[in-house]
């Protein structure tokens, strides 16, 4: 993944992905997962998403990952929480309370990192990643995770009416992805709004992934 384009699009404000409200996809399907106060879930390339907050007011162990350590203090400062800062390695980790948030790369996090994870949750990450990536992504979210739950929203469009990202991320590709590893059920689709609406017919849909084994 391309860290130096992210960074510029943090740097530049250029930040059309971040929602200002939880998105209703998660408020909607995020109970069917059947967590219980106490348990865990992962955001991954989590940015300062409303979605973050959330998942915390659910009584759950909150981790997530992000390349941009401003979006990461912004999390901490908006929930009114003072993180303690460790760097680990290549990352660095802000913790507090039952929210545990990495700066940096993604690649970079291991399954020590983040201990167990009972739910992943992705919206802004599988569709920010480059196509050629995506089998790569997926095997590294596996391999730090369990394989784990997920709840995944994703788009599907015509991707030559819009340059990514968002890429899209048909069904088709979802189950590629993941089919080896988790049983795959879409749970809602409906039009999408915001900059991807406008420009093209696009679809936002949520998939619930449950481990196969």
């Amino acid at each position: 993944m391309e860290q130096d384009f992210w960074q510029a699009r943090w740097r530049e404000n250029r930040i059309g992905f971040h929602e200002d409200a939880p998105n209703t996809l998660l408020t909607q399907h995020f109970p069917k997962l059947g967590l219980h106060a106490g348990q865990s879930v992962f955001v991954p390339l989590c940015g300062k998403a409303l979605d973050l907050d959330w998942l915390c007011t659910q009584g759950l162990q909150v981790s997530g990952i992000e390349f941009n350590q401003g979006a990461v203090e912004e999390v901490f400062a908006r929930q009114g929480l003072e993180p303690e800062v460790i760097r680990q390695g290549d990352l660095i980790c802000f913790q507090a309370g039952a929210l545990t948030l990495f700066a940096g790369d993604f690649f970079a996090l291991t399954p020590a990192h983040i201990g167990q994870v009972d739910v992943i949750y992705d919206r802004a990450a599988l569709v920010a990643v480059k196509p050629e990536d995506r089998e790569a992504y997926a095997a590294h979210i596996n391999r730090i995770a369990g394989p784990a739950q997920q709840l995944l929203v994703g788009f599907d469009y015509d991707q030559s009416l819009m340059e990514g990202p968002p890429f899209s991320v048909p069904g088709e590709t979802v189950r590629a992805l993941y089919q080896e590893t988790h049983a795959i059920t879409l749970a809602e689709e409906r039009a999408a709004d915001g900059r991807i609406g406008e420009r093209c017919n696009a679809l936002e849909q949520a998939w619930l992934l449950k481990p196969l084994v």
